[in-house]
C-alpha cells in the first residue's frame, strides 16, 4: 500500500512487531504522521494499557540531563516489563559548547544497554523533503551532525515528507478501506494543497470521508470546498495574531501554515495573501466599516473576503489606530517579497522575520518641526 516514502517507518514498525528492537533510535525529521505511527506501534506491542504510567516516558532534554535520562533507562522497573523513552529537545545536544561527555555517555549506554528499554531520540528540529536534494542548507548541516554523532550509536529512522505518488496511493487505499472512492484529481489536490504533510492529509481525509456520506465518493470539488477553505482560515488566524501583537502565536500559526506548503511559489503566495488582507484592512479602516453588512459595499468584486472572515477582518482592522500602521505593514511585506524573489538561503527565516516585525509595535514617528521648535 505504502511506497518508498513509508519504508523507514514500516521497517521500524516491523522491528517492533518482531521483537527485534535496537537499544536506541533517532527519528530525524518533523513529519508527525510517521512519528505517531511508530509511537503507536511501540505502545501497541510493548506498553500494556494498565502500565502506561510506568512504561511510557516522555523526556525533554531542556529539563532533564542526559546523565539522569540514562540512569533512569539503565534502572530496571519493578512495575513495568519494558520501558519506552521518547526524548525531545535533541537540539540542545547541538547548542553552543562542548557536549562530548553527553555523547560519550550515550555511546557507553548503547554498548551496554538495558535489554528491557528503548531510547527514541526525536530530532524534529529539521525537515526532510521528499526530494532530499531540496533540503535547506541549514537542515542539511543539522542532518549531517546528527548522523556523525547520534547516528553512530542509534539506528536512524528518517521521517521525511512523502512524494506525491505515495501520498495519493495512501489516500486512495485508506478511503477504499472505508468503502469510499476518491477521484485521482481529488487525491492529487489533497496532497498538493497540504504540502504532502501526511498528518494534515490524514485529518482532512477523515473529514472528507464523513462529508462524502452515502454517496461514497470524494470529488475534486469536495476537496476544494473542505480543504482550501481551511487554509484560508489559517491565514486569517495569522493576521489575527499579528494584529493582536502576539508574537508567539503569530510564529506558531506561521509554522502551521508553512507545514502545509512547499516551494518558492507557496512562500510568495503566503505573502500575496498577507498583502491582500492588509490592503483590505486599510480600505475597511479608511471607509470606517463597522459591521459585516457594510463590508460588501466597501470591498469591490474580486477584492472581497470570504463570508466566514468578515467579522474577523473588521475586528482586526480596528486594532490598527492609524493608516500609517497599515501602510508600514504593507511596506514590510513588499520588502520581504523582494527578498524572497532574490533566492535567500532560507525562505522560512524571511517569513519568520517578517511576522515578528508585523507583530511588533511600530517605532514612534519622528517629531514634527513644530514639536521640535517647541522643545527647543
Amino acid at each position: 500500500m505504502a511506497g518508498r516514502s513509508f519504508a523507514a517507518s514500516d521497517r521500524f514498525i516491523a522491528e517492533v512487531a518482531g521483537g527485534k528492537l535496537k537499544p536506541a533510535y533517532v527519528f530525524i525529521g518533523d513529519e508527525v504522521f510517521f512519528r505517531d505511527r511508530c509511537r503507536a506501534a511501540l505502545i501497541q506491542h510493548l506498553v500494556p494499557a494498565d502500565l502506561r504510567d510506568f512504561s511510557l516516558h516522555d523526556v525533554d532534554l531542556n529539563d532533564t540531563s542526559v546523565a539522569e535520562l540514562l540512569d533512569r533507562a539503565q534502572t530496571p522497573s519493578l512495575m513495568a516489563p519494558f520501558q519506552v523513552f521518547f526524548i525531545r529537545g535533541v537540539k540542545t545536544l547541538y547548542a553552543r559548547g562542548s557536549h562530548k561527555e553527553e555523547f560519550a555517555a550515550i555511546e557507553a549506554y548503547t554498548k551496554n544497554p538495558n535489554p528491557n528499554a528503548v531510547l527514541i531520540f526525536v530530532a524534529d528540529h529539521l525537515s526532510i523533503p521528499a526530494d532530499v536534494r531540496r533540503m535547506e542548507m541549514q537542515d542539511k548541516d543539522r542532518y549531517e551532525r546528527i548522523r556523525e554523532t547520534l547516528g553512530e550509536w542509534c539506528a536512524v529512522i528518517e521521517l521525511a515528507r512523502v512524494d506525491e505518488a505515495d501520498g495519493m496511493r495512501w489516500i486512495t487505499d485508506t478511503a477504499q478501506a472505508q468503502g469510499v472512492k476518491i477521484d485521482p484529481d481529488a487525491a492529487r489536490e489533497l496532497v498538493d494543497a497540504l504540502g504532502s504533510d501526511m498528518m494534515l492529509v490524514a485529518n482532512e481525509l477523515e473529514k472528507l470521508i464523513l462529508f462524502a456520506g452515502e454517496k461514497k465518493r470524494i470529488t475534486l470539488g469536495d476537496v476544494e470546498t473542505m480543504v482550501l477553505a481551511a487554509k484560508q482560515r489559517s491565514l486569517y488566524e495569522l493576521t489575527d495574531a499579528i494584529s493582536a501583537k502576539d508574537k508567539t502565536r503569530s510564529l506558531e500559526v506561521l509554522h502551521a501554515l508553512l507545514s502545509t506548503s512547499d516551494g518558492d511559489e507557496a512562500a510568495i503566495g503566503h505573502l500575496f495573501m498577507l498583502a491582500k488582507t492588509f490592503r483590505q484592512m486599510l480600505v475597511i479602516q479608511e471607509k470606517q466599516v463597522r459591521d459585516s453588512r457594510a463590508i460588501w459595499q466597501a470591498l469591490w468584486q474580486g477584492f472581497r473576503v470570504p463570508p466566514f472572515a468578515a467579522e474577523d477582518i473588521i475586528r482586526q482592522a480596528r486594532r490598527y489606530k492609524s493608516r500609517r500602521e497599515l501602510t508600514r505593514a504593507l511596506k514590510l511585506i513588499a520588502r520581504a517579497d523582494l527578498e524572497l524573489r532574490s533566492n535567500p538561503p532560507s525562505k522560512r527565516l524571511v517569513l519568520e522575520r517578517l511576522v515578528l516585525e508585523l507583530a511588533s509595535e511600530p517605532p514612534a514617528p519622528p517629531p514634527s518641526l513644530q514639536q521640535a521648535l517647541m522643545e527647543v
